[in-house]
């Protein structure tokens, strides 16, 4: 037997597994599905009996049209191979599909309570469709029966401006093409070369569960929910439900039905028209007669116009005669007062208010010369008081007494004996004079002993002149 090394059983293990089995579908339920940052997805594929394990590069994950999840049942399609460097042998998946209808029931029911939980289905979310549309905006298959079921309804109902966005409706590639055509329409500038649509209709015919998947994905559901212009799914039969029904605006229940929606029935227009101009024109001439009847009782009640304009104007008449003769009483009323108070203002008259006037002045003159007299003797009474009183608070009583000042050469008065040096050169004021004085005195020192205090002689009062040598009596 040949010595193999561990890689070259490894790499023919390897081959051998790929020639044996090449392209396989497997089924079974994913478990412990993980996506890695480069975008590879690992997972296992297991049923009752055995586990594989397989693997979902980035390119091929780009392309699904499911999202795996732990738990799913599918049906991978792929190629055998090994690992060599884990001795495993595994699956190259290339596509991932739900297994059977149950599988696909329950994706669907957990994508519309996931989408619900958002607020994509709120009832406040819906707007109303446009009555009369100008253009209407359809996506769908350009090939299949359903464009002409709607352009020959609208035209058999009320022939409009219709644009056709073709898609893919079933298929890989199907939702993205109808997101793309949903957005679309809404990108489109009012007024532009293209018209901008007033309502859309995404419309495809019947088929089964996994036909109308295109309308189950969520980026569809979304374009659906974000539209601005108002949107009718009309998806499959009437018995057939697809996650856009909840999101679009309106639900028909097939794409004929649609057509309906979008537009009214001309010849019906036509009749309401009709039928409201017949209204109008009884309302109008029921609305002349009434006003008629009301003008006739009216004329009734006020009687003949010309009689009346002739009672007025005999009243405006009479009115002017009575406005007149008062004009005129007035102005004689007005000058007789002008001619009374023009006699009273006669030249003699005058004078005599003159004279009394005068004799009113003088008299005020004489008045107040009397007070002006009384008020300055009454000034000189009280300045006279107030110059006794100055007196009494002068100095000049006090050296009439026998009191005299001691000024210093510097002209202000010596207080006290601190100030009084000797030598100093002094000014003794008298009540009648001045003389001027030096001192030549020192203060007396004191022994230091504490002598006893004695009372101080009183000031005689200096003789008057004349009086002799006599002493006093008492």
């Amino acid at each position: 037997m040949p010595i193999l090394t561990v890689g070259e059983l490894a790499f023919a293990l390897k081959r051998t597994v790929e020639d044996a089995f090449g392209r396989v579908r497997l089924r079974g339920e994913i478990s412990g599905f993980k996506r890695h940052t480069s975008g590879h997805c690992y997972f296992r594929l297991k049923d009752m009996d055995a586990a594989i394990e397989a693997v979902l590069f980035r390119g091929s994950a780009g392309k699904l049209t499911i999202k795996p999840e732990d738990g799913m049942e599918v049906i991978a399609t792929g190629r055998v191979t090994t690992y060599p460097g884990r001795s495993q042998y595994q699956i190259i998946v290339d596509t991932v599909e739900l297994a059977g209808q149950g599988a696909l029931l329950k994706l669907i029911e957990d994508r519309r309570k996931r989408l619900e939980a958002e607020g994509l289905f709120d009832a406040d979310r819906k707007r109303d469709l446009p009555f009369l549309p100008e253009v209407i905006g359809v996506v769908t298959s350009p090939t299949g029966a359903v464009i002409r079921d709607i352009l020959h309804r609208l035209a058999d109902r009320l022939p409009r401006h219709v644009l056709v966005w073709p898609v893919l409706v079933q298929g890989d590639g199907a939702a993205e093409q109808v997101a793309r055509a949903i957005k679309g329409f809404n990108a489109l500038e009012p007024g532009g070369a293209v018209p901008r649509p007033d309502l859309l209709i995404v419309a495809r015919g019947g088929g089964s569960l996994e036909d109308l998947m295109a309308f189950n994905e969520e980026v569809v559901i979304r374009a659906a929910a974000e539209s601005q212009i108002p949107l009718i799914s009309a998806v499959g039969h009437e018995t057939d439900t697809t996650l856009i029904d909840f999101a679009s605006d309106r639900r028909a229940p097939t794409p004929t039905a649609a057509a309906e929606m979008a537009v009214p029935v001309r010849a019906e227009l036509l009749g309401q028209v009709m039928d409201d101009g017949a209204r109008l024109v009884r309302s109008y001439s029921r609305m002349i007669g009434d006003r008629a009847e009301r003008l006739t009782a009216l004329a009734r009640v006020m009687g003949d116009p010309q009689r009346m304009l002739e009672d007025f104007a005999q009243r405006l008449d009479d009115r002017w005669e009575r406005l007149r003769l008062a004009g005129d009483g007035m102005f004689a009323r007005i000058g007789s007062k002008i001619a009374e108070a023009a006699a009273a203002l006669r030249p003699q008259r005058l004078f005599v208010l003159l004279e009394q006037r005068d004799e009113r002045l003088e008299g005020v003159g004489q008045r107040l010369a009397t007070a002006g007299g009384r008020a300055l003797s009454d000034a000189e009474r009280h300045v006279a008081q107030l110059g006794k009183l100055l007196d009494s608070y002068s100095h000049k009583s006090i050296l009439e007494r026998g009191f005299a000042l001691v000024v210093g050469a510097d002209g202000y008065l010596v207080a006290s004996a601190a100030d009084a040096k000797a030598g100093d050169g002094v000014t003794l004021r008298f009540h009648d004079g001045e003389r001027a004085a030096v001192i030549d005195g020192a203060p007396v020192a004191s022994s230091g002993a504490e002598k006893k205090a004695v009372a101080p002689k009183p000031i005689k009062p200096k003789p008057p002149a004349g009086s002799g040598n006599q002493g006093s009596l008492l």
